[in-house]
């Protein structure tokens, strides 16, 4: 067995590189300048950010548009406490991902030394596990910990903090000795893949006798690679799919079986199957509370089948009649076998077939359309842009309006393509999350869909994705306010705008957007929408942002009043009084 001599900042590297890792995003700093120095030798590409916030949501992006960990590396104190965010962005959101914080000199932790903070404490409940090394010699085993933890099981964000003396090879602390054959030591960590196939015979009784079933996915089965299994069964059993905010592209929406989004902003259809359903079959979904509304009036009805790799989520929010843990993906194919095997049943759900296709036809996804004079309807923008775009093309999108619209009027008929904040709903997250996607497929067509007030958040990492070759493209859905509150506001605040509205002037966002290496654009007429994607599109060069002005009164239909049932849906006024 080969070994060799080196310092704890090298071993870091060599680490990273024999994990597979083929970029990293981070910005240095006193605590991790040591690591950084054997940078310049390794494979490994490194991206400079303009704030390590950007730095997690790019391994992020990465990691959503890939599967594979994203990595970020950042120095200690302030740093580590800027990519918190990110950390509890992956870790509501199921994310693979490792980030390495420096930390002060062992002997200093605990002495309020410069830049120090007790990073482990801080991100403990919001990372699946973190790790404070306190060996040179622990490195390699702790980095092969970290990605097997953050991959395997539920993936998530897992956090190293490394301690400046071990790593700096001034350092007699830093010594250690490589070696190629590195073990493992995880007692008490194995997670459960294999399903029990009771209960799976057991879920499998129950789809074939219910008369109102639906399949309600979550982000699990993209976390599982499952979206072929997820098909075969949706078409083995003729049962209807609903794909929550973080499952779009799990299952194709140009699909005769795809019901639609569900949700607080879901459409009518998906929304309504779920709550008048008698079976629900929830495939690597948690029942969160904007998909259930006003809990006690969620599906009452329905029966659960409920399967997740984690075991805390089964029972959490809705006690299941059967609860599978397990692989999703291994799930699914067993109740294939199963029901492909044994029969499907003979439950006759003509009339459940009909109550969907009546809503599909009566309360279709719609909007009023544009009157001369006003300003743009930000649906319409989103729906030529789908239409301007490769079928593979990979979205991101902030949080708020703009991310609603996104997820409702584009088609996501492949998994993989689209890339938000879900769980933690954290504003500025687009940007960043594109430059992390095109960064792994430099070849794609990769359009960030954002907010002004997103924007405004981490706009400044353009300028990393001009300097680092990384033409990303920028729809800027832009009405001059935090439009989600301004609706909440209209609606339930009496029309009271307290501290909603921005500048429709400040700040210029084609002259931002070309200060910092960007073609920038303003489209403020229908007849521009077109022209400017296409030239847009053209462009691969240099990253691109159109200033989309967009009607300020628009509001996202349909609605689930926070606190409300699902029965209480909202639709658009033209569509009011219609028979339900």
């Amino acid at each position: 067995m080969a070994t060799e001599q080196m310092d704890g900042g090298r071993a870091l590297i060599r680490a990273l590189e024999a994990e597979g890792v083929d970029v990293m995003f981070g910005l240095p700093g006193g605590a991790i300048l040591p690591v950084y120095d054997p940078i310049i030798d390794s494979s490994i590409r490194h991206v400079l950010v303009r704030h390590e916030q950007g730095a997690g949501h790019m391994a992020e992006g990465y990691a959503h548009a890939t599967g594979r960990p994203g990595v970020a590396m950042v120095t200690s104190g302030p740093a580590a406490t800027n990519i918190v965010t990110p950390l509890c962005d992956a870790y509501l959101d199921s994310v693979p991902m490792v980030v390495v914080t420096g930390q002060v000199p062992y002997a200093a932790i605990g002495t309020d030394a410069f830049q120090e903070c007790d990073t482990t404490g801080i991100t403990q409940s919001i990372t699946k596990h973190n790790f404070l090394v306190t060996e040179a010699q622990d490195i390699p085993r702790i980095i092969k910990e970290a990605f097997y933890i953050a991959t395997t099981g539920r993936p998530g964000p897992v956090l190293v903090d490394i301690p400046k003396d071990i790593v700096d090879p001034t350092n007699p602390r830093s010594a250690m000795t490589w070696t190629d054959d590195v073990e493992m030591d995880l007692p008490g960590y194995h997670p459960q893949t294999e399903v029990d196939v009771d209960l799976i015979a057991a879920a499998a009784d129950l789809i074939r006798t219910a008369e109102r079933p639906v399949l309600y996915v979550g982000g699990g089965i993209l976390k599982a690679r499952a979206a072929d299994a997820l098909r075969a069964l949706a078409e083995l059993t003729g049962i209807g799919v609903v794909t929550t905010l973080m499952a779009r592209g799990a299952f194709p929406d140009s699909h005769e079986l795809c019901l639609g989004m569900p949700g607080m902003h879901g459409n009518y259809t998906a929304v309504t199957a779920m709550q008048e359903s008698d079976l629900l079959v929830a495939l690597g979904a948690r029942f969160d509370d904007r998909v259930t509304g006003k809990l006690d009036g969620f599906a009452p009805e329905a029966k659960i089948i409920h399967v997740d790799i984690d075991p805390a989520e089964l029972g959490k929010v809705r006690r299941p009649d059967v609860a599978i843990q397990g692989d999703v993906r291994l799930a699914i194919e067993a109740l294939y076998a199963e029901l492909s095997g044994n029969g499907i049943g003979d439950t006759d759900r003509s009339a459940w077939r009909s109550r969907i296709s009546g809503w599909q036809e009566r309360y279709p996804l719609a909007y009023e359309p544009w009157v001369p004079g006003e300003a743009l309807k930000p649906q319409y923008v989103i729906e030529r842009l789908r239409d301007a775009t490769p079928d593979d093309t990979i979205v991101t999108s902030g949080v708020g309006q703009h991310q609603m619209w996104a997820s409702q009027y584009w088609t996501f008929d492949h998994p993989y393509t689209w890339i938000n904040s879900g769980g933690l709903g954290t504003m500025g997250f687009s940007i960043p999350a594109a430059i992390g996607a095109k960064v792994a497929f430099p070849e794609r067509s990769v359009w960030a869909i954002d907010g002004d007030g997103c924007f405004q958040m981490t706009a400044q990492e353009l300028v990393t994705a001009t300097v680092e070759n990384v033409p990303i493209k920028v729809a800027l859905l832009n009405n001059s306010y935090l439009g989600m509150v301004r609706q909440w506001q209209e609606m339930f605040y009496d029309e009271r705008y307290s501290e909603v509205f921005l500048s429709p002037d400040v700040p210029d966002y084609k002259m931002w957007a070309e200060s910092m290496g960007c073609v920038g654009m303003r489209v403020d007429d229908p007849d521009e929408v077109d022209v400017a994607i296409a030239k847009a599109n053209e462009i691969d060069d240099r990253p691109v942002v159109i200033d989309f002005r967009v009607a300020a009164a628009e509001k996202v239909y349909p609605m689930v009043p926070s606190g409300a049932s699902n029965s209480e849906l909202v639709v658009p006024g033209f569509q009011e009084g219609q028979p339900r």
